[in-house]
């Protein structure tokens, strides 16, 4: 009999909390202290950054490559909406596969391009050119500007008719 009194105890005690989960939730919420309590007011959460677009079927001129103004030399570049990347390296024409990735990421595949020849510091200007374009792994549009950047170089495209 005593042992049966002592289970039921037990159980009456892990029942009671459960009879009553108003009172049970009301005591645990008066122990949590309050945001004004902690000194924080109202705490602002912070938005996620909005995934940009990237400008596909826009043609780009390039302005600047590694940081110096080009203002001689004329290279182009146009991504279209089947990821085709073509343009104008300054002295030949060429083309590759170009991905848009997400968080503004960027692959560019082999480049194709025509064997003209040119006069050797056009060739140099179109081969840094295209080393940074097949290198590019971000891209980014900076008051207005497209910004390809990579571990082999920077070039800044401004939009062209």
């Amino acid at each position: 009999m005593i042992r049966r009194l002592g289970l039921a105890a037990v159980v009456a005690g892990l029942a009671v909390p459960m009879l009553m989960p108003g009172e049970a939730m009301a005591q645990r919420r008066q122990q949590m202290p309050s945001r004004s309590e902690l000194g924080g007011g109202q705490t602002e959460i912070p938005q996620a950054q909005q995934e940009k677009t990237f400008p596909v079927g826009a043609s780009w001129s390039v302005v600047q490559l590694n940081g110096k103004p080009v203002y001689e030399r004329r290279a182009t570049l146009i991504i279209d909406k089947n990821l085709r990347g073509t343009g104008f390296g300054g002295c030949n024409t060429f083309s590759a596969s170009a991905y848009p990735l997400r968080q503004q990421g960027l692959a560019v595949g082999p480049i194709a391009l025509t064997k003209r020849d040119c006069d050797k510091g056009l060739l140099e200007f179109e081969r840094t050119f295209l080393t940074a374009l097949r290198g590019a792994r971000n891209w980014d549009i900076v008051n207005g500007r497209l910004v390809l950047k990579g571990a082999a170089g920077e070039v800044t495209l401004s939009r062209s008719l």
